[in-house]
């Protein structure tokens, strides 16, 4: 089988569209669909079913796919362990949670590409839920999430804990209850981000809605928004405590069994521990306050 037409099998599965698949491998849209074609003759198989809106996986099509994403990740595990161990090297892609990324790991970035300057670094930050799929389909090496998480295919280990607090504008009266919330409008990252499904379950057991939820995409849309008196957020001290410094913010305690959340870093059981991941995790382990392996 050609490894180059599961390469075009899985970009096209991930796009949902020969012609986005195309141009995203700069190849001509009728390439794309023949490379397609062919690999479905080789088994005998039909591999999408196509409609206006694109192309959907068949069920075959869709145990390709978990298959492809073994082969192509081997073939790169093999190329990295037949390389030059001792000079951690090519690519090394990481995910994180915003609110991780801003703060906690932009000094461990820094000085891991001063001493490995020949990795091909990427951070792709996320929610929790998405990084997760990320890791189990073989897209990121490893993830800075949420946890803990409970999957058969994942390894994880605690790297910090956050204390969540809720935050307001400095004008906005403190919080004595949690009670205080059902008056007024959330602002929250979009579904899938951890502290906002533990918002939704204090909330719940409470049996308290809150007027309103407003969503938004980055750290510093909803940091701005709080501090004009829009709404009120969850997020971890540690995110906001400068903020708090200079006087945008208000942070609120909750009480001490809502507050505590776990950050972990979790990888898939079956993958190579490249010697860059590796180097990566040393820093990271010299850097924040748990150990990793």
């Amino acid at each position: 089988m050609d490894i180059h037409l599961l390469e075009i099998f899985i970009q096209a599965a991930r796009e949902g569209s020969i012609s986005k698949t195309a141009k995203k491998l700069n190849y001509a849209q009728s390439n794309v669909t023949n490379k397609v074609q062919q690999l479905e003759a080789e088994l005998q198989t039909t591999l999408f079913y196509r409609h206006k809106k694109g192309i959907t996986l068949t069920p075959s099509g869709e145990v390709l796919v978990s298959y492809t994403e073994k082969i192509l990740n081997m073939l790169d595990e093999a190329r990295a362990a037949v390389g030059n161990a001792s000079i951690p090297s090519g690519p090394l892609t990481i995910g994180s949670m915003e609110t991780t990324a801003a703060v906690r790991l932009p000094t461990v970035i820094a000085k891991y590409h001063l001493k490995y300057p020949a990795v091909d670094f990427s951070l792709i930050t996320g929610p929790t839920e998405k990084l997760v799929q990320a890791v189990l389909h073989y897209e990121l090496h490893g993830a800075f999430v949420s946890g803990p998480i409970q999957h058969p295919d994942l390894s994880q280990e605690k790297v910090f804990e956050e204390t969540l607090v809720l935050v307001t504008s400095p004008t906005h009266p403190w919080v004595d209850s949690i009670h205080e919330l059902q008056n007024h409008t959330m602002l929250v990252f979009p579904k899938g981000c951890t502290y906002r499904a533990k918002l939704n379950s204090v909330l719940q057991d409470e049996g308290l809605l809150p007027a309103k939820l407003m969503e938004f995409g980055t750290l510093e849309t909803i940091l701005a928004c709080v501090s004009a008196g829009l709404g009120i957020t969850l997020l971890p001290y540690s995110i906001i405590a400068d903020y708090e410094d200079r006087g945008k913010v208000i942070s609120h305690p909750l009480p001490a069994k809502l507050s505590s959340v776990t950050t972990m870093f979790v990888k898939r059981k079956d993958t190579l521990t490249t010697p860059a991941l590796s180097a990566f995790l040393v820093e990271v382990n010299n850097n924040l306050s748990e150990k990793l392996h």
